[in-house]
């Protein structure tokens, strides 16, 4: 019988430590495990971090390599960064199943045993002794540091009803009641947010990390742990909340950055794959590809924005609940309107920044400023960066000798016309709506290229927000939607007290 080839279901079969041997079961450390399952994918060009877009590149061969190094490692990056994620799914390079001495406290191997009770066992029972299998699904334990996590609670600590119940001194180590860390041999131990950690607290996971002993209650007790440590960072901890001690980033052997979507594209893959969607009405919703776009730009702009914290970042998760808000507002339109299908309006981002203020740490001039303004102006910044993508920057087109494209809609306006578009219309009044303004179908159909029949509303609409978002246009935020009208005109007619962009209030 050959170890090595048994099969995941065959192996559960094997009940004692005799069969285990009789079979070629050799002991192999955790690291040992990882490094020689990772071989193997890499050979085979299997994507073991299947589902984690932007890497590729970057920080995957960073954990390979410190994996292939039997490293401890530590993910070093902003919020909403994947990094959790990649820890868990370092699952996916254990083998299936392990042995175990059947009713050890720290999953001791059958060949390597570590507590008094294993050897005890086994010296007792010898090729007898009882062996029980351990999916590596189990093999994972993930600890958020928080400021009242004790050395009780990762290493251990004396259990006086434990020495009272088995009538024990409390010289004999049987009272020790063992923390997390050592109820992880042979596993993966992840501990996120680690500067969050009180600095003796990670002093305790000195010896854990370096020489493998730990001491409990007076208890020095040589247990050579085997397990792969992953740590993850913000790296605005090292400076805010707490930092990472200098003797213990010195134990941890890579630090690995991570980093957000370095393109929309990656970004909308992230989204696409994340957002909870399910129940959703999404085959009667048409999303432009412009408007995935949007969802994406808007994280840009906030991470660049000046009322926006950069040291705490703009997690992916922002760009995930808008996209879901976004879906929400046009499958609410349905419904008050009786429709089978519709697509989603520019307008419907309006709908999204609940999902922004709360996603997104302002500086001392942001929270002056609002959360619900700064998120309505990032939207208009996502609109006016993606404008110049599909239509010539009005600015420039001044100048043109080409002539203004867009003098005919704006001339309207010039006139004293206005366009509301409300959140609830129904699509048949929208797009009667938008077709009431002279020249804006012309300007779309001529400058768009390749334009979907069914995104031409889509697009008309967008060409207005654009033309507000370069100061050509005056915006204003309706109770129930937003309505366009001449810039000039209304500035002149602004009484005391008008906002022509935006009243928090109206959210």
């Amino acid at each position: 019988m050959d170890y090595q080839k048994l099969t995941g279901k065959e192996l559960p079969q094997i009940r004692t430590l005799g069969q285990l041997k009789a079979a070629g079961y050799q002991p192999k450390s955790i690291k040992e495990e990882l490094r020689d399952n990772l071989i193997a994918k890499i050979k085979q060009k299997e994507n073991v971090f299947e589902g984690i877009w932007g890497y590729e590149d970057t920080v995957i061969p960073d954990i390979e390599r410190a994996i292939l190094s039997r490293h401890n490692i530590n993910l070093l990056g902003l919020r909403g960064q994947a990094k959790t994620r990649i820890a868990r799914m370092m699952t996916l390079l254990l083998d299936e199943y392990v042995p175990l001495v059947y009713g050890s406290e720290l999953n001791d191997d059958p060949l390597a045993p570590l507590t008094s009770y294993a050897i005890n066992l086994i010296e007792e029972r010898g090729d007898d002794t009882p062996i029980t299998w351990w999916h590596r699904n189990d093999r994972y334990t993930e600890k958020l540091a928080t400021p009242d996590v004790s050395v009780a609670d990762l290493i251990g600590d004396v259990d006086p009803i434990k020495a009272a119940t088995m009538k024990l001194s409390y010289n004999d180590e049987r009272v020790i009641h063992y923390g997390l860390v050592p109820r992880s041999h042979r596993s993966i131990f992840v501990i996120n947010e680690l500067p969050d950690l009180q600095a003796r607290i990670q002093v305790a996971l000195f010896n854990i990390l370096q020489e493998g002993d730990i001491q409990i209650r007076g208890f020095k007790l040589r247990l050579p742990l085997d397990i792969q440590f992953v740590f993850t960072a913000n790296p605005e901890d090292y400076t805010n909340r707490g930092s990472i001690v200098t003797p213990l980033k010195d134990r941890i052997e890579s630090q690995i950055i991570t980093h957000y979507p370095k393109s929309i594209q990656i970004g909308k893959k992230i989204t696409a794959q994340e957002a909870n969607l399910k129940g959703k009405p999404v085959d009667n919703i048409y999303i432009p590809e412009l408007m995935k776009d949007l969802i994406e730009q808007i994280a840009v702009e906030a991470r660049g924005s000046e009322y926006v914290d950069e040291k705490s970042g703009v997690s992916a998760r922002l760009t995930i609940s808008a996209y879901e808000n976004l879906i929400s507002a046009a499958e609410r339109r349905l419904y008050l309107n009786g429709e089978e299908n519709t697509t989603v309006r520019i307008a419907d981002l309006i709908g999204v920044i609940p999902a922004i203020t709360g996603k997104v740490e302002l500086v001392y001039e942001g929270e002056q400023e609002g959360a619900g303004l700064v998120a309505y102006n990032l939207i208009g910044k996502a609109i006016r960066s993606q404008f110049i993508n599909y239509f010539p920057s009005p600015e420039s087109k001044k100048k043109s000798k080409e002539g203004d494209p867009y003098v005919i809609p704006l001339a309207w306006f010039g006139e004293g016309n206005e366009l509301d578009i409300l959140a609830s219309q129904s699509d048949k009044e929208y797009k009667q709506a938008l077709h009431e303004v002279p020249g804006l179908e012309e300007v779309v159909t001529g400058l768009v290229k390749n334009l979907p029949e069914k995104e031409k509303e889509f697009f008309m609409e967008f060409a207005l927000h654009g033309l507000a978002e370069y100061s050509q246009l005056s915006k204003n935020l309706l109770d129930t939607g937003l309505q366009f009208k001449d810039l000039f005109s209304s500035m002149f007619n602004m009484g005391p007290g008008d906002d022509d962009d935006f009243d928090e209030d109206d959210l």
